[in-house]
């Protein structure tokens, strides 16, 4: 009996044909992105679904209540934004001219000093600008309008995807236990033990990874919203919340709520006073210490650094999925950037495990 013998090749063969694969799927990323962001979420829900199915829902009821319980976690981020808008929307636009003045008032003599020649009255600025747009009109009015138009076919993208997502997620969730099983008998019999341990390692990653981000949101909602009412601001509940809400989203949903907070600040306190400071050194004392707490202590101590990320891998997560998917990709990005580190050590294990890291 013969002993089969490895082409020396074939692992090339092999590295090529993945690296093409790679290819074909870095090249249609636009198609596969709703597909891939949609299993995603399918698997963030699947346990949920499978307790509902255990409890006898029929699983087509246990998916549709599972996203529906997302949508209404999404609406109420949304609904949030109401009376944020609905109250700073109609101050913004009384306020703005004296905003605006007030602010150019502070910055020209500072900005004098540096060498800097600006208009020093408003009056005088409005002739600039009335300059500038007649020798500028024809280009800008071009830019706008083509920024209208990709701005325009952005939100119709946005709006596809809101639809097309849940329903992607709940064929995947219909048919999860067919279609994993399926993947399963598509590996080599001595990678399914390996497989199923992976699995069950990513599962357990993903389910803590979860609930400790809950609970870091819901904790730093009731922070938000008492540290800004603590300083007399009006919209502090529905910023607070919203804030603490959006942290899912990495470095944005702080980012928006930060934006809100101080424009808030400005318009119910005003910039021309004496306490001008007042609302800028409260959002800074209530968002700096927030952002101390989530990073040093809530995110660290619940959250467990499950993912074994460096910040700086954080970062490259979030920019290269944001690259690849655009928004959802930002969303999705610390669950897969989990994932792939998760396979990452295994398949470094398994490397130095061999006999040609372990050659001499």
């Amino acid at each position: 009996m013969t002993q089969a013998i490895d082409h020396p090749l074939k692992p090339i063969w092999s590295l090529l044909a993945a690296v093409a694969l790679v290819g074909v799927l870095w090249w249609h990323a636009a198609v596969l992105a709703p597909f891939v962001i949609s299993l995603v979420l399918a698997y963030a829900l699947h346990p949920a679904v499978d307790k509902l199915v255990a409890w006898r829902w029929p699983r087509s009821l246990a998916v549709s209540a599972c996203l529906l319980l997302l949508a209404l976690v999404v609406a109420t981020l949304l609904v949030l934004l109401v009376p944020i808008v609905s109250q700073l929307a109609p101050a913004l636009r009384d306020q703005l001219p004296d905003l605006l003045s007030a602010i150019w008032g502070k910055l020209t003599p500072w900005l004098s000093q540096w060498g800097v020649k600006l208009p020093t009255t408003v009056d005088a600025l409005k002739g600039e600008l009335v300059k500038l747009l007649q020798s500028h009109a024809a280009q800008w009015g071009g830019t706008v309008w083509t920024s209208l138009l990709i701005g325009g076919s952005s939100i119709m993208t946005l709006l596809g995807l809101a639809v097309l997502l849940p329903m992607l997620a709940f064929y995947w969730l219909l048919d999860w236990q067919p279609l994993t099983g399926h993947f399963r008998s598509l590996l080599p019999a001595r990678w399914r033990p390996l497989a199923h341990d992976v699995m069950a390692e990513c599962d357990d990653l993903l389910g803590q990874y979860l609930r400790g981000q809950a609970l870091v949101m819901l904790i730093l909602a009731v922070y938000y919203s008492v540290g800004l009412s603590l300083f007399g601001f009006n919209l502090a509940l529905p910023i607070g919340v919203f804030t603490g809400l959006a942290i899912c989203i990495p470095y944005l949903g702080y980012g928006v709520g930060l934006v809100l907070a101080i424009l808030a600040g400005l318009l119910q306190f005003g910039v021309a006073t004496p306490q001008a400071t007042s609302p800028l050194l409260a959002v800074a004392v209530v968002y700096g210490f927030g952002q101390v707490i989530e990073s040093f202590f809530l995110t660290p101590r619940l959250v467990g650094e499950r993912i074994g990320l460096h910040p700086l891998g954080v970062i490259l997560a979030l920019m290269l999925f944001g690259k690849w998917m655009g928004f959802w990709g930002v969303v999705i990005a610390l669950p897969m950037a989990a994932f792939l580190t998760l396979l990452g050590r295994r398949l470094l294990q398994a490397y130095q495990a061999s006999r040609f890291f372990q050659a001499q």
